[in-house]
């Protein structure tokens, strides 16, 4: 899939850092599947991968367009969640709770 970035990136060296999170994760939710954001930021971006992958599970598309020393910038792009099927040994995989 092929994604569409949107605006300008959002530099995060320029925002509070108690703003930050709150702030991506709105623009996040505000994209439509398919559609991407750009954060460029002064550290490595990874527990906010982490975050946004567990408040988004299966929504998130992270490629890291560069990676430091002292510059960090990462596509943020929102694609289709995929089901995950229930495990063979689970309730659901007979049909016990509607699945």
């Amino acid at each position: 899939m092929s994604f569409t970035t949107l605006a300008a990136p959002i530099d995060l060296r320029e925002i509070s850092p108690r703003e930050r999170h709150t702030l991506i994760f709105k623009r996040f939710d505000a994209l439509s599947v398919g559609e991407a954001l750009e954060l460029v930021s002064d550290h490595d971006p990874v527990p906010l991968r982490y975050l946004l992958q567990e408040r988004s599970a299966g929504q998130v598309d992270w490629r890291m367009l560069e990676a430091g020393p002292d510059l960090w910038r990462v596509r943020i792009a929102k694609r289709l969640a995929v089901a995950v099927p229930a495990a063979p040994d689970s309730c659901c995989s007979g049909g016990a709770c509607g699945g």
